[in-house]
């Protein structure tokens, strides 16, 4: 927990399918994940393989295609394989005419950009596996030989999602437009939602105190000491470091390019020599010991031992007592919820939403109960639409205790898909389809102008055919 943003699994939008009308609706449209993915440094050794496409300099293998149909068939149950084929292979071909056009047009993206998008890949790819070593020792290459793979993946990603942003930027839809988009889909192929909920908190984190703070320094400061007099850094950070994603890994970060790292680490860091101890440095996250293991360029890999300055019940009673007051106030109406989140709530992945949880599979406040973690279900099984908790004891995912309050704002039961109830999914649902219009308009217009070719096989796919 020392990068600026919480790094998570890098898996863009894969597909453009309208969001719940599957049976109304099938199409596949930019497909911007690539192979990596699913097989992160897929090579030709790997599978027997072939050109089956070419857009300008632009290639679409058959591996490719094929593993990305298996993807798609996994969530595309009961459609007709060789048309899902067939627009899987349209969808690819599209990504290589929005990367040759690209090209063509000097568009760019800026290098740091693609450093730390490469960076954030190659760390979930080692943290996924375990190390560093075990990474190199499964695909029988070095870290940099497999950043030299992914690194042309990522720019060429990264070009065509900025391609598509400048097609589709300024794409809106009026609540009519909405209206008619619902008007228009089949009866029997409106959806059936389970039980929704919209569910939101206030999260207040203890506030460490200063002898706290001064007793995790002095512990850093015995753990550097004892690696001063020849103790292993690897064991101690394995022992002591409470960063769960390196402590397992001696503590190693790995590679970062400049500006990945909060501010405070890697200003400490860019100023060490290889093997050299910093002195104790406080985070957002804690306090670190670090020590340099390598430098890059603008790349350092560094590894540390992070500890966090305990709660004590003091903190929590204050934590306590601000919740009781922000409670009084949503209730008496001085002060909305949201805005009493959003000012106040120490968790950074609700507040910005006004304090609510968003379900992960449409992006909306409403949940379905399926979605929602068991503290929060047995939580809200408790208590009446409405109403607002007293102040809880919550244990966040690195041990921190903490306080929240919750808010049951609204319970919607089993339904068929409707205006009322699910607005904003018919409304992100209308918009996908306006941009898959116009996406089509444009690419249908583009391909005569720049080469492309396709292979015989799948000349029954038709993808070079002008509609009328």
């Amino acid at each position: 927990m020392y990068f600026k943003a919480h790094i998570t699994p890098i898996v863009q939008e894969n597909t453009m399918m309208i969001l719940f009308f599957k049976r109304y609706f099938f199409t596949l449209k930019p497909l911007f994940f690539g192979l990596l993915f699913i097989v992160p440094f897929l090579s030709s050794a790997q599978l027997v393989d072939k050109i089956i496409a070419k857009v300008d300099n632009q290639i679409v293998l058959k591996s490719e295609l094929e593993l990305t149909f298996l993807q798609f068939m996994a969530s595309a149950q009961g459609q007709n394989p060789e048309m899902v084929k067939c627009k899987v292979l349209e969808s690819l071909v599209m990504n290589k005419l929005l990367a040759a056009k690209a090209e063509i047009d000097s568009v760019t993206v800026d290098r740091e950009q693609v450093e730390r998008e490469l960076t954030d890949r190659m760390n979930y790819f080692i943290q996924s596996i375990g190390s560093e070593r075990k990474l190199e020792e499964y695909y029988g290459k070095t870290i940099d030989q497999l950043k030299a793979d992914l690194k042309k993946q990522v720019k060429e990603q990264l070009l065509i999602k900025k391609m598509q942003r400048s097609i589709v930027d300024k794409v809106k839809v009026t609540p009519a437009e909405v209206k008619k988009y619902f008007n228009a889909i089949p009866k029997d192929s409106l959806p059936y939602f389970s039980t929704e909920v919209e569910i939101g908190q206030i999260l207040k984190a203890p506030i460490p105190t200063k002898q706290d703070k001064l007793e995790v320094r002095q512990k850093l400061e015995e753990l550097k000491a004892k690696i001063q007099a020849g103790e292993d850094f690897c064991a101690l950070a394995t022992r002591y470091s409470e960063d769960p994603g390196s402590a397992a890994n001696c503590g190693e970060l790995g590679f970062f390019p400049k500006g990945s790292l909060v501010p405070e680490y890697e200003g400490v860091a860019y100023k060490l020599k290889p093997g050299e101890l910093s002195s104790i440095i406080e985070t957002e996250y804690g306090f670190h010991l670090i020590q340099l293991i390598e430098r890059r360029a603008n790349e350092v890999n560094t590894r540390h031992i992070l500890i966090k300055p305990g709660a004590k019940s003091v903190d929590l009673v204050a934590s306590i007592r601000c919740l009781d007051s922000l409670r009084n106030k949503i209730i008496g109406d001085s002060i909305s919820f949201e805005k009493a989140a959003k000012d106040n709530s120490d968790d950074k992945a609700t507040k910005s939403n006004g304090g609510y949880f968003q379900d992960p599979k449409n992006g909306t406040n409403k949940m379905s109960l399926e979605n929602i973690d068991a503290g929060l279900f047995f939580m809200i099984d408790t208590m009446t639409v409405g109403n607002i908790s007293q102040p809880i004891p919550i244990i966040l995912e690195d041990g921190t205790k903490a306080m929240r309050i919750i808010y049951f704002k609204s319970k919607t039961p089993p339904h068929q898909a409707n205006l009322k109830d699910d607005y904003q999914k018919i409304y992100q649902a209308a918009m996908k389809e306006r941009e898959n219009r116009l996406l089509d308009d444009w690419f249908n217009k583009t391909k005569a102008e720049v080469f492309i070719d396709i292979d015989s096989e799948y000349k029954s796919c038709q993808i070079l055919k002008v509609p009328n």
